[in-house]
């Protein structure tokens, strides 16, 4: 399988293209974001705003951002993950680590299948008002599938409690007409209805605007997408959280870097540790959130 990797330039951030056979993969440093995935000539599995910025401290819409140490608002997390910010600054949505520049340390390749690690030093004691060090290490690797492992370990004398999430955006062809397999029965916090806690009941579609906080879950979800005929296998490890997200007409108008009508075409499935999910690491304890995501045609 031929492989070629490049450095490349999109605007003010440096991103890494990596090409395997007919599968396209691109990655930003500033974040260790994935901005997107597509296989050969099918539609793009992970979706970028078609008015992205690319944009040295600001996360680019789309993709599939890292939110760390915290996810969301930090004043709806645990308290244990609230203490472990101090900042002087109100702390930021989905944590310090999206818009900071992170490290390639290394490439490899294992079999057919391609292996990129990035490193974010400043989690190693060196974020504003977070006085904790960890070792935070995104691992990409491209095969037939795409693999997320992001990898935190407490380098540090004293417990650490975070919440985080792998944002990923994933491009469908109407969100009138996919749904989501494997939620059937999950109890979920639906944060438009004053964060009320409901059950599940059979798959997910979309009628309106969705922000919805799913717990207990499977380690494998479905994305059904029947016009694109293909369905998106999620398997996850080290999560039994997930947030479903999309803006709908109204909000989609208030976002940056996004077209009033994308709201149609894109679908976020955040792997997690929220809420009752959270992680404690005790020294020297590390984790691994992980997600493979797999395209499977339905073409009969």
């Amino acid at each position: 399988m031929p492989v070629d990797i490049q450095r490349i330039e999109m605007d003010q951030l440096a991103c890494w293209r990596i090409r395997r056979g007919e599968d396209e993969l691109l990655i930003a440093e500033q974040g260790a974001q994935i901005l997107s995935y597509r296989q050969g000539d099918a539609p793009p599995i992970i979706w970028l705003s078609e008015e992205a910025a690319f944009q040295q401290g600001q996360s680019v819409r789309g993709g599939a951002p890292v939110c760390w140490p915290w996810f969301g608002d930090l004043a709806r997390n645990p308290q244990p993950v609230q203490a472990s910010y101090n900042g002087e600054q109100p702390a930021p949505f989905h944590g310090l680590v999206r818009a900071l520049p992170w490290q390639l340390r290394e490439q490899r390749s294992e079999g057919d299948a391609v292996i990129l690690e990035f490193h974010c030093p400043q989690a190693l004691g060196e974020l504003p008002g977070w006085p904790h060090r960890v070792e935070l290490m995104l691992q990409v690797r491209l095969a037939g599938d795409l693999q997320l492992s992001l990898t935190s370990r407490n380098a540090g004398d004293e417990s650490v409690a975070i919440s985080q999430a792998l944002h990923s955006y994933f491009a469908v062809s109407d969100i009138h007409q996919v749904r989501v397999e494997g939620l059937a029965g999950c109890p979920y916090i639906d944060t438009l209805l004053d964060w009320k806690e409901l059950q599940q009941q059979g798959d997910l579609h979309f009628s309106g605007e969705t922000d919805r906080v799913y717990q207990q879950l499977p380690t494998t979800l479905n994305l059904i997408d029947p016009a694109w005929q293909r369905r998106i296998q999620l398997t996850t490890r080290g999560s039994t959280s997930a947030v479903l997200w999309n803006p709908w007409i109204d909000k989609a108008q208030r976002l940056s870097s996004f077209a009033d009508d994308a709201w149609q075409r894109m679908l976020c499935i955040e792997t997690a540790n929220v809420l009752n999910d959270v992680v404690v690491l005790q020294p020297g304890q590390q984790h691994t959130l992980g997600v493979s995501i797999t395209a499977v045609s339905t073409e009969r």
